[in-house]
């Protein structure tokens, strides 16, 4: 199949730099890499948005080609004019991929089609969940003929979803993480100090927003277990959440521990210092995001990581060899955390296997050559 030439669409109809955005925006500047022509439809921020995808895009060079209106799931009425414009923009440039990552994003791909599709352009949909779909009509239909090609999260993804297929395109592949900026090093001791963590001070840490399905309670309980087998250890968090009082800090203050979680907050240009400040990488369950970027991010920074078996993350993380996936309860993953908070040399062991295999397995370029591949599948 021939790359120079071919046009791509990515639509999404999420504004909000969050979940997909940054993987999304990673995947289509790799695709230009390989000589794909590849634009953006995305809406734009509200007044006043701190961060946005349509920002992030015009920064990094790929400023929105479509501006679709802000809204969330398919409304007929409400969607008819992007529908129109999205119709047109693809006929005036002759796109031969139209790349969705949401279902409001799909119909609109379909609605633009109208009802006899040519072949093209054809659509590829981005799956949200590593985790198999509810069987209903409409996600069979939507997730089987209403698509050309299928990109799931995973590997292993992509074989629970080859059913609704029927023999249509699919893959599955790990999620993308810039292996330059997220660099494998020792911690910074004035960004430790600046945390409040101590020369001697064993940390496990998280990335996540403090959402209620991220079980930040279990996460609370298993630590509390940590800390009376380790003084030493302690708890850093990464994320924000409006409702980060109510779901970890108090909780935290209950249990007797709020001296020994740290929380850092949502961090931006010091990121990945904070992120090497970690001695053992912890993820409990994904977010919005099915690929994991922390979990990759973490990967790439040479920190082992310990998991439960949630969507892809026992994909990511080989067992035994990046890190320890451990049954979802408070016991298991504090002994998991022990294990390799006791051990320097496992720790340093696990840690370059999880540098070697982000450079092998989640740099873009690996990313944009396997979803390069599904293209040419969907074309075929």
């Amino acid at each position: 199949m021939r790359e120079r030439g071919l046009r791509v669409l990515q639509l999404t109809g999420d504004w909000k730099w969050t979940g997909p955005a940054e993987p999304m925006l990673q995947l289509a500047l790799a695709l230009r890499e390989r000589g794909i022509e590849v634009e953006l439809a995305c809406p734009e921020a509200p007044p006043g948005a701190a961060r946005s995808l349509a920002g992030e895009a015009r920064a990094a060079g790929l400023p929105p080609a479509l501006a679709l209106s802000r809204g969330r799931g398919a409304r007929w009425l409400r969607d008819r004019a992007d529908a129109a414009r999205l119709r047109a923009h693809v006929a005036s440039r002759g796109v031969d991929v139209v790349h969705c990552w949401h279902t409001r994003d799909h119909v609109l791909a379909l609605r633009a089609a109208g009802a006899r599709r040519p072949r093209s352009p054809r659509l590829v949909r981005s799956v949200a969940s590593a985790d198999p779909i509810a069987p209903r009509p409409w996600n069979r239909w939507l997730f089987g003929p209403g698509a050309d090609a299928v990109l799931c999260p995973s590997p292993a993804s992509a074989l629970r979803y080859a059913a609704l297929r029927g023999g249509r395109a699919i893959a599955g592949h790990f999620g993308a993480v810039d292996v330059a900026r997220f660099r494998a090093g020792p911690p910074d001791p004035a960004v430790r100090r600046g945390l409040g963590l101590e020369a001697g001070h064993r940390v496990v840490g998280i990335a996540a927003r403090v959402q209620p399905h991220r079980r930040f309670d279990l996460l609370l309980e298993a630590a509390a277990r940590l800390f009376e087998r380790d003084p030493a250890a302690r708890l850093l968090v990464i994320g924000r959440g409006t409702r980060r009082a109510e779901l970890a800090e108090r909780p935290a203050e209950r249990l007797g521990i709020a001296d020994r979680v740290v929380f850092a907050g949502y961090r931006s240009d010091d990121y990945g210092d904070v992120l090497r400040a970690i001695d053992v990488f912890t993820l409990l369950v994904p977010g919005s995001d099915p690929s994991c970027r922390a979990l990759l991010e973490a990967a790439a920074c040479g920190i082992p990581a310990v998991t439960t078996r949630r969507g892809a993350l026992p994909e990511i993380v080989a067992d035994g060899e990046t890190g320890l996936v451990a049954a979802e309860t408070p016991e298991a993953l504090a002994a998991a955390w022990q294990r390799l908070l006791s051990n320097a040399e496992e720790r340093r062991s696990m840690g370059a296997a999880a540098r070697r295999r982000a450079e092998a397995c989640f740099a873009p370029a690996r990313l944009a050559e396997e979803v390069a591949a599904l293209y040419a599948s969907a074309l075929g």
